[in-house]
């Protein structure tokens, strides 16, 4: 019998990306989807604040560790960056989608962009990645952050065709000016579609949340 993960996303975009990565393993996926806290952020709602964010996380979380699954997997980088885990008081695994991804930007010595779509997800992204290598005395070189303007709310609206000619429109005009050995990551789910599309076109390489997390899944035995 395989493992059963509950995965909580930010929209229900994730779940194919998901279902992707561990596509031909004994996993069960159950998905849990709330696109409503990313957009209270996003809107800069005044009368909604971090510590209710925080508290709305570890509430969903608890619902998903009550429907008895093995661990939980938690998508979307911003909902990472608010869970109180000593609040949460669980003994379930959690897996944490930006951690497989900061290792593989860590294994590389030299200077990268990280390309976002989301200016609400940076702040807690770049701060868990410079956490993340400090943890393990590694000092990263100079890493670049780049946000593609006027994109996010295409995704959310569900125009990814749009979305999709927006980003790779982006990520070619980024090697061509840096040149197609510069090194490329991008931080959201949402973004890896446009991102293989690219590598395929140019021949380059663009580090991806998904690619390291099927990655990390099968090197930690998953068959």
């Amino acid at each position: 019998m395989g493992q059963k993960i509950g995965c909580l996303h930010a929209h229900y975009s994730n779940i194919a990306y998901i279902e992707q990565a561990f596509a031909g393993g004994e996993v069960e996926l159950v998905h849990y989807v709330d696109p409503g806290l990313m957009s209270r952020l996003s809107s800069q709602d005044s009368g909604f604040d971090d510590e209710q964010a925080r508290e709305k996380v570890v509430e969903q979380m608890k619902w998903i560790a009550g429907t008895q699954v093995d661990a939980i997997l938690i998508t979307c980088t911003n909902y990472i960056a608010l869970l109180d885990e000593e609040r949460l008081n669980t003994t379930i695994p959690i897996i944490k989608i930006d951690e497989p991804f900061f290792a593989a930007i860590c294994s590389l010595d030299e200077p990268q962009t990280v390309m976002f779509t989301n200016p609400a997800t940076v702040d807690g992204t770049m701060n868990r990645l410079h956490a993340f290598a400090a943890s393990r005395g590694i000092t990263l070189e100079q890493i670049d952050v780049q946000v593609v303007p006027n994109t996010f709310e295409l995704i959310m609206q569900g125009k990814k065709e749009a979305y999709m000619d927006e980003l790779t429109s982006s990520m070619k005009a980024f090697f061509s000016v840096r040149g197609n050995s510069a090194r490329l990551a991008v931080a959201q789910l949402s973004m890896v579609d446009a991102a293989q599309q690219v590598e395929r076109e140019l021949g380059v390489q663009i580090v991806n949340p998904l690619q390291a997390l099927a990655s990390a899944w099968r090197a930690n035995g998953m068959k």
